[in-house]
């Protein structure tokens, strides 16, 4: 594991979270650092962090972040996603739009109106080497890893993704 990466990630993580809260934004961390948030400790190497964040709040985040240094990246259309990189870590922000009977919406893109699985924002805060993060709960997180493919046939199923189901799963029984 390559353990300067995952400290200057994790130092990314505790300085976004900051920012939001400063912000008032709601983010929500997602894929394999919101596992490692929820057990606790580092897993494996992470090729980048993946937030959820309401679409209404991403300009202002996103204008904090370049504030801070990072720097937009070309990639998805920018009412469904924004990437940003800061020293050669990437972080990715899936829009959601929070709608007022709880239901969460993918909000722009090609699946924009499409309901993500209920209760998506409502996970716990997890710890992870003194940082504390709103993280995806580890059953959407299941969920997610392994509905992803069907949703999105483009996206082929990954070995570290079942890897991830594993011990999630280990983790709740």
């Amino acid at each position: 594991m390559n353990r300067e990466r995952a400290d200057g990630q994790l130092a990314q993580i505790a300085e976004t979270v900051g920012l939001a809260r400063r912000l008032g934004t709601r983010v929500r961390l997602r894929g394999g650092w919101a596992m490692d948030f929820f057990l606790g400790g580092l897993t494996r190497d992470h090729e980048d962090i993946d937030w959820f964040v309401p679409a209404a709040d991403a300009p202002a985040l996103a204008a904090g972040l370049h504030e801070l240094g990072y720097r937009r990246l070309d990639g998805p259309p920018p009412g469904q996603q924004f990437d940003v990189v800061k020293d050669g870590s990437e972080s990715s922000f899936a829009l959601v739009d929070p709608r007022p009977d709880g239901r969460v919406l993918v909000a722009g893109g090609p699946w924009a109106g499409t309901a993500w699985p209920d209760g998506l924002l409502d996970g716990p805060v997890g710890r992870l080497g003194g940082v504390e993060c709103p993280i995806v709960g580890p059953e959407l997180q299941i969920e997610i890893k392994r509905m992803m493919p069907v949703w999105d046939p483009r996206r082929p199923r990954r070995a570290k993704d079942a890897e991830d189901i594993a011990r999630l799963r280990a983790a709740l029984a």
